[in-house]
């Protein structure tokens, strides 16, 4: 039988990255609202702009590792029709983690607003101010952040069905974050 487990470093991947994605998630619709105190508003844009970046560089780091070593199989007792929509939206996921801090930047960028990591860093701004860029980079966003928000809830129930209902080892797969015995 081969090896149905996560190295160490692909689990704290995915948990670092699940915690700064589920904590941009409310930030960013929260940020949004009306009547919150300028400074407030101010402080949650930073974190959600910055994080962004994070989880960008960290999903192409996390991508070029899957190159090097793909994830293991989901063991033989998962039906195949699971294991093609796990893999579905494992896709869709990975898609969406690009795509969400791609369209971020960009709306951010266009429309003429600082990241303030990335100006420290002196990063060259990678597209031009533009009024119309930023709003479709805004609705692609938006919209984006629904289905991501959804997208994580089916990943999170599927992963508590398996791990406290069925306690078939497909959890266990990625939990603890620190993988016991060799790498």
């Amino acid at each position: 039988m081969s090896d149905t487990s996560y190295s160490t470093f692909a689990r704290i991947m995915h948990w670092s990255m699940a915690l700064f994605i589920l904590s941009t998630i409310p930030v960013g619709f929260l940020m949004i609202q009306e009547g919150l105190s300028r400074s407030l508003q101010n402080s949650l844009f930073i974190y959600h702009k910055n994080v962004g970046v994070l989880i960008l560089v960290l999903a192409v780091i996390r991508l070029a590792y899957r190159g090097f070593r793909p994830p293991p199989p989901l063991p033989d007792h998962v039906p195949v029709w699971q294991q093609r929509a796990a893999g579905a939206s494992h896709t869709a996921l990975y898609v969406l983690i690009i795509a969400m801090p791609v369209a971020g930047y960009v709306r951010v960028v266009a429309g003429g607003f600082p990241i303030e990591t990335l100006d420290a860093m002196g990063f060259p701004r990678l597209v031009p101010e533009s009024k119309p860029l930023a709003e479709t980079a805004k609705t692609l966003h938006f919209y984006g952040s629904y289905v991501i928000a959804g997208l994580a809830g089916v990943h999170i129930m599927a992963a508590l069905q398996h791990g406290l209902l069925k306690k078939d080892g497909v959890f266990s797969r990625m939990w603890p974050p620190v993988r016991r015995g060799a790498d």
